[in-house]
């Protein structure tokens, strides 16, 4: 017996095997058969095996048929042997070619624009359509040549048959729409116009759409029958002029397509009718010839519009002509046809009206006239098919197409007019934000959406348009170009600045990582459509966008440009908050990636000329986005030193010069001075400090290698750049830190010109950025020629000198003498409105105001040092209190210090020690109606407050203290405590520091505790809080008037009204009523009056006349006759003001007018500006008259408005304006007849002999001896109708 194989023997022993086996000639264990065909004939098994085409392994016990699997196994097809493949033809090639499968069809589909096609609903229907064929109804009259030829071809070959036997017939236009220029029945013989109408026809004979189908009884084909005999004898019954208007009547009622679909449903039945002829007849036709003329059915007579068009009108010029051979174009659609034509003409006379715009290829807004040819592409839409160009909508549509081409076409021209527009291209041109139409349109979604598609350029195209959404062409130029200025790592962060009011309040309790890392619940449930209408960068985060950037950029590898795209998107994200930072960072290995692939420490040079990829090749991009990372906080540099191996890369980076690397020079440098600055922000947190002395070599050999470079001409900027960050990271590492030096010009001011600060065109509250265009002027803060970077750097240098060594102030306060810097620091002074807070004026202001802040405290230290040889102090001090209402978020150590040193400094008082005291009371004794003695003058005020300087300063600083973790932050990043500093990133500047009233913040404070204190109890040393406060003010609005100019005079009115509604007692203070009544006169001199505006908004008041009626309020409670509240009172009851003040004091208050017992000469302003113009308020009026007669107004408690009330009744009574209503009419005649019946005889001599005012004498006024002649003559006319009437009467 024969051994099988066993496992471990080799081929030989195999062929071994099979010799013995064929030598023994024993009958094999399997036998191959034939297996039968498929088509059930049966196998010959009698045939040798030899001669078997296929031969089958059958083994014993085993069935023929093999198990059924679920699934099946795929099947495998190969070539027959009669048909073998040719060598030289692809396969793949040969699939597709042959490929019938319904998706290499869809593959094709093109979306098409529906927006403007009516939607029309199916017309319902009782019968089957198309109508179904049975085979019972096959016909008995087919060829015996038909063979095996399907039902379905049998059909197709019979209708072109009956179309071939009709078209040599001459077509008759279906009466259903007769074209013009066809004869009508009027022109026909009766005979003819009985066989033309519809009953005439065989079709005919029974209706068509009324079936009966639908109804439920037996007798429904009855029924039809019955309805359709009726229509016919209707119809019978009309002329045939009736029938051809009824027809016409309806053809203009009913929908076009519901009479396609009548016509279509009857040329059914007709070629079903003509069918049945011919199997009747088969050698007939199926239309009867009559004389010249042939008569076909209706239906037959009937073609399309767009198959046989009218023969008047002009034939369709089709570029080919259509030949019998061609597959589908035995029958041409002229419709289908239309856009082969050539473009209509351009529309040029509506170019003057609003128009939809266009762009080429390139994004570029696109002329509404001009014209351009076809071969550019750009007429491939179907509205204003003769423009030129694509519109946004057409756009959008196109991102949707199936082709990739499209779609990625689509989105690059969108991403070219995103960066124009951005760039500010567009101008005027365009109605609109084109960013935000964009927004609203859900342009960011699709963008999202584009990410995820399978096809390369897609994507790229995506990455491309999000770069140019969010990122601003010029805000990394500018940002880049200020790290190395004084404190220019810290930048604000590019977010909206709306944001909750708990995180404010927050803001001083929770650490900033923390609250970063706090999502509130809100937020979080919030889709990401909502999220982006306010932020569109947390929009994008909550899609899920930083794992598909990974995954792109991970294991797409794609080109060199999508590359950049994404780090340039990456680092706008990182750069909007610290949680998004953080969210960028802890993305799954996301920076993991970014530093393996694009920052390895060997790689090697491909080729001379582009990187066809940046893969494992280092990248400048790549170590900036670490840079900006490491910026916004201190735990995200330390992460990265420590968990991505960041110190090798560093050293590998920085130890190696640029000229050195095997990498395009340009590159080169950029790569070096990115990680400069990156270890600069990382020694900005005390990091990164203990490999210094492994790299001192390296960093000396570049310090005496700077001469060098700086000495080649021109200067090349990038190399400049990596200088410049060279020597910010020794600050940093050591934090250490002439006499004519250069001016700041008043041209690359943003302060002194605001336009430069202007928002962008393209600005969205959503999407915060800078807003540069890139390419700054020379002329600007950034600019090339700008003196800025180098002053604040010099100035800082000085400070640390004069910090070190206090006997070297002065030579270097020399520098404050230029005539430069004093003209600068005038045109800062000068009133012009503030820039508006926007985020590239923010940037920008926060620069210059370092420049301020280093010389106004150099200023102070040489004061301080020999407050004699003070050179313009007066100028200093107006600019510290300037720059101390400018300051913004992230300032505070800045603000803090100027308190504390500057603001109070009594060397920057020089009007002290000048006779500025005397100078006061001299200017008060020139004032009209002043009678004040020496003790309580302004002057002595003035030398009071100077005296009391620093308990002043210690008041300010406790009511404008600022918050606490912010203060402490601040000062840890200007002081240099590197361990203390939290971040880079500044606080999100919304509003300055300081309100624009921060001078009278104590006295805001002090009427806040008092409303909101639950007894009523006055807050603790309230007398000494509002004496400084006042004290205060009252040296500004002597000595510092324009620090005061941002707050309007009815501001400041409404807060010194807040002192007397601080408690019962505080106003009757003698040092305080003093304070108040020279701060009264201030606002009450002639130069200020005219601005005294009480009618329009006051910054930080909702409402005048709610401040003024809670004033009467108190006034009425409290006040017991005092002459200085009551003088508040008056001051808003002037005629000028709103007539609401003054129904407010005569109307509800009216108790109030007898504590008002302020004497005519100590009237704060003229009485005529209460009598002059009268009153015109007929309400107002009677009140007046109403107070006088009973007695509530009296010369003896209340003189001023006595003499007011006087002036206005006796200018209404005897006023004869023609122009007045019946009603004022009738009120004045009245009152006049009331005023002659009055029983006191000296209010009535008042009223009547009135004449002018007149503040000297007692009562106010002068009196008429006698009355004018023509007041006299009115008088008697008005009073003798009243006696006369009181006869009759009697």
């Amino acid at each position: 017996m024969l051994s099988r194989p066993k496992p471990g023997e080799s081929e030989v022993d195999l062929l071994r095997f099979q010799s013995q086996f064929l030598a023994t000639g024993a009958a094999p264990a399997v036998q191959l058969v034939k297996k039968g065909n498929r088509g059930g004939g049966n196998a010959n098994l009698d045939q040798p095996l030899l001669q078997d085409r296929r031969d089958v392994v059958t083994l014993d016990n085993l069935p023929d048929s093999p198990p059924a699997l679920v699934p099946a196994p795929p099947k495998r097809a190969r070539p027959s042997p009669g048909c073998p493949l040719p060598e030289h033809e692809d396969p793949e090639e040969r699939l597709n070619r042959h490929d019938q499968h319904i998706t290499a069809v869809l593959t094709k589909i093109i979306e098409r624009d529906t927006s403007s096609v009516a939607v029309n609903l199916p017309v319902p229907s009782g019968v089957a359509f198309p109508p179904v064929f049975h085979r019972s109804q096959e016909r008995q009259g087919k060829s015996a040549t038909s063979g095996k030829r399907s039902i379905f071809a049998q059909e197709i070959a019979a209708k072109r048959a009956s179309e071939a036997r009709v078209l040599p017939v001459r077509e008759v236009v279906s009466t259903l729409d007769p074209p013009e220029g066809t004869a009508s029945c009027e022109a026909l013989t009766p005979r003819e116009q009985g066989c033309q109408l519809p009953w005439g026809s065989r079709g005919f004979q029974g209706p068509h759409l009324v079936t009966g189908r639908g109804l439920g009884s037996q007798d429904a084909e009855q029924e039809a029958q019955t309805i359709h005999e009726e229509n016919i004898a209707k119809l019978q019954a009309m002329a045939p002029e009736e029938i051809l208007r009824e027809q016409q009547l309806l053809l203009a009622q009913l929908d076009p397509n519901m009479v396609a679909f009548l016509r279509s449903h009857n040329r059914t039945h007709e070629q079903a009718a003509e069918k049945a002829t011919e199997q009747q007849r088969p050698g007939g036709h199926s239309a009867e010839v009559t004389g010249d003329k042939p008569i076909v059915p209706t239906s037959a007579r009937e073609p399309r519009q767009e198959d046989d068009p009218d023969p008047g009108a002009p034939a369709l010029a089709l570029p080919v002509t259509p030949h019998k051979e061609w597959v589908h174009m035995d029958t041409v659609e002229l419709e289908k046809l239309h856009w082969t034509q050539d473009l209509p003409p351009l529309r040029r006379q509506r170019t003057q009206e609003r128009m939809q715009a266009r762009f080429n290829l390139q994004g570029e807004l696109l002329a509404p006239d001009v014209d351009l040819p076809t071969h550019l592409g750009l007429h491939h839409h179907g509205e204003e098919a003769e423009r030129a160009g694509y519109s946004l909508q057409e756009l959008f549509h196109l991102t949707r197409s199936q082709v990739s081409q499209q779609r990625a076409l689509a989105l690059h021209v969108l991403a070219q007019v995103i960066g124009r527009a951005q760039a500010g291209e567009f101008g005027d041109r365009l109605v609109g934000s084109v960013l935000r139409l964009l927004l609203d349109a859900g342009f960011l979604f699709l963008l999202r959406f584009s990410l995820d598609d399978r096809v390369d350029g897609v994507i790229a195209a995506a990455v491309r348009a999000l770069r140019a959404l969010l990122v601003a062409p010029g805000d990394e130029e500018l940002l880049d170009s200020t790290f190395s200025w004084y404190h220019g790592a810290l930048v604000f962060p590019l977010m909206p600045s709306q944001e909750d009011k708990e995180d404010d309040e927050d803001e001083d309790e929770e650490h900033p990582a923390e609250k970063a890392k706090r999502k509130s619940p809100e937020e979080g449930s919030q889709p990401p459509s909502d999220l982006a209408r306010h932020d569109v960068i947390k929009g994008l985060l909550a899609t899920n966008l930083l794992p598909r950037l990974r995954y792109v950029l991970e294991v797409t590898c794609p080109a060199p440009s999508v590359v950049l795209d994404i780090l340039a998107v990456l680092i706008r994200l990182a750069r909007h908050s610290l949680e998004s930072a953080t969210r960028v960072l802890e993305c799954p290995r996301l920076i993991e990636t970014v530093v393996r692939e694009f920052l390895p420490t060997s790689w090697s040079l491909k080729g001379v000329g582009p990187a066809p990829s940046l893969h494992k090749m280092p990248c400048a991009t790549a170590m900036k986005l670490l840079r900006v990372l490491a910026s916004a906080g201190r735990n995200i540099a330390a992460r990265l030193l420590s968990s991505f191996d960041l110190r090798s890369r560093l050293c590998r980076f920085i130890a190696e010069a640029p000229q050195e690397m095997a990498l395009p020079p340009e590159e080169a440098e950029t790569l070096s001075t990115e990680a400069f600055r990156l270890w600069a922000v990382a020694a900005s947190y005390g990091q990164g400090g203990d490999f210094y002395r492994e790299l001192y070599p390296v960093l000396m050999r570049a310090l005496q290698a700077v001469p060098g470079e700086l000495s080649t001409q021109p200067p090349r900027p990038l190399s400049v750049q990596r200088i410049a960050s060279f020597l910010t990271l020794l600050a940093q590492l050591t934090l250490a830190t002439s006499s004519t030096a250069p001016e700041p010009s008043r041209s690359c001011s943003p302060l002194c010109n605001p336009q430069f600060c202007v928002r962008a065109p393209e600005a969205l509250p959503s999407l915060v950025s800078l807003g540069s265009t890139g390419g700054h002027p020379s002329l600007s803060l950034a600019g090339s020629a700008s003196p800025f970077p180098f002053l604040t750097a010099l100035l800082s240098l000085f400070n640390t000198l004069a910090r070190i060594h206090k006997g070297l102030c002065n030579q270097l306060a020399a520098v404050l003498a230029a005539p430069g810097l004093q003209n600068y620091f005038l045109q800062c002074l000068a009133p012009v409105a503030a820039p508006p807070l926007t985020p590239l004026s923010a940037w920008v202001l926060r620069h210059e105001y370092h420049l301020q802040y280093l010389a106004l405290i150099l200023a102070q230290r040489a004061a301080t040092v020999q407050p004699d040889l003070a050179i313009n102090a007066a100028l200093h001090h107006s600019m510290v209190l300037a720059l101390l209402g400018r300051l913004l978020p992230g300032s505070e150590h800045l603000a803090h210090e100027l308190l504390l040193s500057c603001v109070f400094r009594l060397e920057f008082l020089p009007e002290r020690a000048s006779g500025g005291p005397e100078a006061a009371d001299f200017s008060d004794r020139l004032s009209l109606g002043s009678g004040k003695d020496s003790g309580c003058g302004r002057g002595a005020l003035l030398a009071q407050a100077c005296q009391d300087l620093p308990s002043i300063r210690s008041c300010y600083l406790t009511h404008c203290s600022l918050a606490g973790a912010s203060l402490l932050a601040s000062q840890a990043l200007y002081r240099g405590e590197l361990q203390r500093v939290p971040g880079l990133l500044l606080p999100v500047p919304k509003e300055p520091l300081l309100p624009t009233d921060w001078p009278f913040l104590p006295l805001i404070h002090l009427y806040h505790q008092a409303s909101d204190a639950p007894s009523g109890l006055p807050p603790a040393d309230t007398v000494g809080t509002a004496l400084r406060a006042l004290q205060w003010l009252l040296v500004l609005e002597s000595w510092r008037p324009q620090a005061l100019w941002a707050m309007p005079p009815a501001a400041r009115l409404a807060r010194l009204m807040c002192v007397f509604l601080v408690d019962s007692e505080l106003f009757r203070e003698t040092p305080v009523q003093h304070l108040v009544a020279a701060l009264l006169a201030r606002l009450c001199q002639p130069k200020v009056l005219p601005d005294l505006k009480l009618d329009c908004p006051l910054p930080g008041l909702a409402s005048f006349p709610d401040l003024y009626a809670s004033f009467l309020e108190h006034f009425e409670a409290v006040s017991y006759g005092n002459h200085l509240f009551g003088a508040l009172v008056l001051l808003p009851l002037q005629r000028r003001f709103s007539v609401t003040l003054r129904l407010a004091l005569f109307g509800e208050h009216v108790g109030a007018l007898r504590a008002l017992g302020l004497p005519l000469t100590q009237l704060p302003v003229s009485l005529e500006c209460y009598t002059e113009p009268p009153e015109d308020n007929l309400a107002l009026l009677q009140l007046y008259f109403r107070a006088l007669v009973t007695g509530a107004l009296c010369p003896r408690w209340c003189p001023v408005l006595y003499a007011v009330a006087v002036a206005h009744v006796n200018s209404f009574i005897f006023s004869q304006d023609p122009k007045s209503s019946d009603e004022v009419k009738a009120a004045r005649r009245s009152m006049l007849q009331k005023t002659w019946l009055l029983a006191d005889e000296g209010l009535r001599q008042h009223l009547l002999h009135y004449k002018l005012p007149n503040s000297a004498l007692p009562e106010g006024f002068e009196l008429y001896p006698q009355l004018p002649p023509l007041r006299q003559q009115y008088l008697q006319s008005v009073t003798s109708g009243m006696l006369q009437n009181g006869v009759s009467e009697a």
